[in-house]
């Protein structure tokens, strides 16, 4: 029997990347949920913040053993990175409590063509007309499977708006800053989660006072909250290494498109484990189209052609990794 090619390894790393992604992407959604309407914790920028506490320590550790080799991340790359992830988390928590769920959605579905834009114009990206049409099979899928009520408000719009394009810009840079600097998703992550972490627990507990009303310091806090805050922060830690590593690996357009796979299985695990209620005839038909969309785009992207930079080298500062 022939030994695995290179093509056949690369392989393999990618769908362990993407399942790495999936499962903790998911689980954390599940503990957070169960969190917050169980025990009503409802301090979802501080627990962010509490999420990157947890990655710092552990990228710490990593660097102690020797897993994680010195590199180099300028400052003004660091403080831009910090300003789109952190309004990317902020925006999005205040969108979902200004907009109806179906505007949200449709939100978080253009954040794919935003990703689109960023990569033809910064990286001079083109797509072949089979990555398009998946792409927008895709949004569609997606879309008929989760958009119900539509309704749009100005502070609403504006806020969907800043969530989208700090999101969009936030994974852009995930990639941008991998390849410029030759870092590792190990090793950006031990650059960017003590800032957030710093960033987030200042700003949290004010911006959740704002949103829910409540303080996060007068919070009733027992055993079985705490138990599920630590197991959030746990799974996260997954959560963001696994984005650093698939975003690094693959375009933050890939992520996106993939990504929604993981929308697809919370609807179904939701189904399962919290009744069919909600479940019908178009739910179903817009899981299928969605799949169908993201079966296309990998094969379609994968081809000479369906997804190339057109004679565009992006300068590289080597670093240690």
């Amino acid at each position: 029997m022939a030994p695995p090619s290179k093509a056949d390894k690369k392989a393999a790393v990618d769908a362990a990347a993407w399942m790495f992604n999936v499962v903790t992407s998911v689980g954390i959604i599940i503990v957070n949920k169960a969190l917050m309407a169980t025990y009503g914790f409802s301090f979802a920028t501080t627990l962010t913040g509490l999420h990157f506490v947890t990655t710092t320590l552990m990228t710490a550790i990593l660097k102690w053993l020797g897993y994680i080799q010195p590199s180099h991340l300028p400052v003004s790359e660091l403080l831009k990175f910090v300003l789109f992830a952190n309004f990317s988390i902020v925006g999005m928590n205040v969108s979902l409590m200004w907009n109806s769920v179906g505007f949200y959605q449709i939100a978080k579905l253009s954040m794919i063509p935003v990703s689109c834009l960023l990569e033809v114009v910064f990286d001079k990206m083109r797509y072949s007309r089979d990555t398009k049409l998946s792409i927008g099979l895709v949004l569609l899928g997606v879309g008929v499977c989760t958009v119900t009520d539509v309704s749009v408000n100005a502070k609403g719009f504006i806020a969907a708006f800043i969530a989208v394009w700090s999101t969009s810009l936030q994974q852009y840079y995930v990639h941008f800053l991998q390849r410029k600097y030759s870092l590792s998703s190990f090793s950006l992550l031990g650059h960017t989660a003590p800032a957030q972490a710093g960033s987030l627990l200042l700003l949290g507990p004010f911006l959740d006072y704002w949103l829910t009303n409540e303080r996060v310091d007068r919070y009733n806090y027992d055993i079985g909250s705490l138990l599920f805050i630590f197991l959030s922060c746990s799974i996260a830690v997954g959560t963001n290494l696994s984005q650093f590593i698939c975003i690094g690996r693959f375009t933050a357009v890939s992520f996106q498109v993939l990504g929604h796979m993981k929308t697809i299985l919370v609807l179904v695990l939701g189904f399962i484990f919290f009744g069919k209620e909600g479940l019908n005839l178009q739910v179903v038909l817009g899981m299928v189209i969605a799949v169908a969309g993201m079966i296309w785009y990998g094969n379609a992207s994968s081809k000479p052609g369906g997804k190339e930079r057109r004679s565009h080298s992006l300068p590289t500062n080597k670093t240690g990794t």
